[in-house]
């Protein structure tokens, strides 16, 4: 009989972590253990485990008997003020994890990053379209980067291996995620339609037509266990994307006519402004229409929501490499955003 894998999975209670948490259930030859501040409840073969990534002597008190990990999927993120800000607790983490797990997890075979087009200075203004794994670094501060280099060196001389993940703008259902573009939406269109009002598109005039692309958070797991699984894929970085292209001003509409909702002329607004006080009404929505109570703050991305509307410059990166190196998985972007708002439907976090 094959001897399961085990994976160490950092950042559990995000929407990649969840939903990579997920697959690898459904796979059935990996025992799983969950590391999050908030922990989790354990069920067959998936532990958790509360501990302070932040903190290295815990980390180490915490993790020791963890003898049997194969495979560390690194997708932990704290989120500070500044980029520059950003470096040293995102860092630390990483750099954490790694020297509690690599001592005693003497069959350590990968580490799996989870990036962002940030490397590609996506977050800084108009970038290089498409953007390939190749293209240059640009100048820091830049945690995705450190956090690369921190794995390269670690990684000289020892068996193990890494990889490292570039997707666009995940999309998930999980709650409680700061960053969330289907809550977003889903949320923003209920709030609307509540208020009979049209869907406006609320960002800059200019990110109305630009590209855009999107990475299903289903799609990233399979490409993620992939990658730290396959011998060609030792010590690369590969974009993972649906593998389609939209535009807002033709995929807007379309969602507005999901929520039945007229929709109206772009009026650039700011989210998390005209929406921080709208907990009331999230609140007579919930009892009105028998939803799941959830805290505003569990269901609001709206800083999220306003960075990415605000992308008045196409972007999107070169999903190539992923299929010359043999992951050929895509999704239609736009059923991937009607059968996500279904789910939330499903499950009453929205009416």
């Amino acid at each position: 009989m094959m001897m399961k894998k085990t994976a160490l999975v950092v950042g559990a209670n995000g929407v990649i972590a969840t939903n990579l948490i997920q697959y690898l259930k459904e796979l059935g030859d990996w025992n799983i253990v969950g590391l999050s501040r908030r922990g989790g409840a354990d069920l067959g073969n998936l532990k958790y485990i509360s501990v302070d990534l932040l903190d290295p002597v815990q980390c180490k008190e915490k993790l020791v008997h963890l003898t049997e990990v194969t495979h560390i999927f690194y997708a932990a993120f704290q989120d500070r003020p500044t980029w520059a800000e950003l470096v040293k607790p995102n860092v630390s983490m990483l750099v954490n994890v790694v020297n509690a797990i690599e001592p005693v997890a003497k069959n350590l075979q990968h580490i799996s990053l989870m990036q962002g087009y940030k490397v590609y200075g996506a977050h800084l203004g108009p970038f290089k379209t498409p953007a390939k794994e190749t293209d240059d670094r640009h100048m820091p501060p830049e945690f995705n980067i450190d956090q690369q280099q921190f794995l390269e060196e670690r990684q000289q001389g020892k068996s193990w291996t890494w990889s490292a993940l570039r997707p666009s703008v995940v999309a998930g259902t999980a709650l409680g995620n700061p960053m969330n573009l289907i809550l977003v939406i889903g949320i923003y269109a209920a709030m609307s339609a509540e208020l009979g009002l049209p869907l406006r598109f609320p960002g800059k005039p200019g990110a109305y037509d630009k590209l855009m692309e999107m990475t299903d958070a289903g799609l990233l797991a399979k490409a993620t266990v992939w990658a730290a699984t396959q011998q060609q894929c030792a010590n690369q970085a590969f974009n993972i994307t649906n593998g389609d292209l939209f535009r807002w001003n033709d995929l807007w509409p379309k969602l507005a006519k999901y929520f039945h909702l007229e929709v109206g002329a772009p009026l650039q607004m700011s989210l998390q402004s005209v929406m921080s006080d709208k907990e009331e009404l999230w609140k007579k929505m919930q009892v009105k229409y028998q939803l799941k109570a959830v805290d505003y703050q569990d269901v609001s991305s709206w800083a999220f929501g306003d960075a990415v509307f605000s992308w008045d410059y196409d972007f999107f990166g070169d999903g190539t490499k992923a299929r010359r190196f043999g992951f050929h998985e895509f999704i239609d972007t736009e059923l991937m955003f009607y059968q996500m708002f279904d789910t939330l439907k499903a499950e009453k976090v929205i009416p």
